[in-house]
């Protein structure tokens, strides 16, 4: 089964809200940090990349194949 996209929100006892993308390639997660800002009214203190923020999906690794089999002129 294909990765969805998914975000995961924790919220600890004392109201942090810790929330992580799952199945979000590259920098597409950093749209969802405006998102989730607006939905929860916070702002985000701390950021970091999960595994997925490296890896490529199948359409990516076809439209770079592509482009390497352009003739240049």
């Amino acid at each position: 089964m294909a990765d969805r996209p998914r975000i995961i929100v924790t919220v600890s006892s004392d109201g942090t809200v810790n929330a992580q993308t799952e199945g979000v390639h590259g920098g597409a997660c950093l749209d969802y940090i405006a998102v989730l800002e607006d939905l929860l009214e916070a702002r985000t203190v701390d950021s970091t990349y999960t595994a997925d923020y490296t890896r490529t999906t199948t359409a990516q690794v076809q439209t770079a194949q592509q482009d390497r089999n352009i003739e240049r002129a």
